[in-house]
């Protein structure tokens, strides 16, 4: 016997298996987005409002992090691997036990004697050499004679008169005086005396009294 079905049935049996499709190909998708995941990547949730300082502006973010909507920081392979936090007491033991065995002065020691100092052994700037000053005979010695007057005679002679210390001498010209000193000239102010040791002639002027 052959079923009649009316519009109205008709109509509920289409919604009920488009309603059925919809919730397979939902329940097929969340399977494939939990088991073979999924080639577009979930909207991040929204970030915390913070307060923006007016004095620092903001850095604008990388494209790796622009890309993904957040900031990241960035990582350096191999670093943390090499990165120990772990204290080690047999190596602070060793550090300690370390004594300074250098030549010059431990600087991290308040006991540690000065270095020695090598003192110098010669000028930094040499003078230069003094040249030898020549040196000949030493001049001869002033005549100790003074010559107060003199006595003319009408042949036109003279004769002086000398002082030696106390004693006086009255000598003419070619006489010699005190056996040392020969009277060579006289004149009205000046006599030329010679000493005879050193064969040196030296004027003599006229002194007043």
């Amino acid at each position: 016997m052959a079923l009649r079905v009316g519009s109205e049935d008709k109509k509920k049996v289409m919604i009920a298996g488009v309603l059925g499709v919809g919730v397979i190909g939902s329940l097929v998708y969340m399977l494939m987005y939990f088991f073979g995941g999924s080639s577009t990547p979930a909207p991040p949730p929204p970030a915390p409002t913070a307060a923006v300082r007016p004095s620092r502006p903001a850095t604008a973010p990388s494209t790796a992090s622009a890309g993904r909507g957040e900031h990241a920081a960035a990582k350096i392979p191999g670093v943390s691997a090499s990165l120990d936090p772990t204290l080690h007491p047999e190596w602070m033991e060793q550090a300690e036990s370390l004594e300074y065995s250098g030549r010059g002065r431990n600087i991290f020691s308040q006991f540690s004697a000065p270095a020695a100092i090598e003192q110098v052994k010669a000028p930094v700037r040499p003078s230069a050499p003094v040249a030898p000053v020549p040196q000949g005979p030493p001049p001869p010695p002033p005549i100790d004679l003074k010559f107060f007057g003199y006595e003319a005679h009408k042949d036109g002679s003279r004769k002086a008169f000398l002082l030696h210390g106390d004693d006086v001498f009255i000598a003419s010209e070619g006489d010699v005086v005190d056996h040392r000193y020969k009277v060579l000239k006289i004149a009205p102010f000046s006599v030329q005396i010679e000493d005879l040791p050193y064969q040196n002639a030296q004027p003599l002027p006229l002194v007043q009294n």
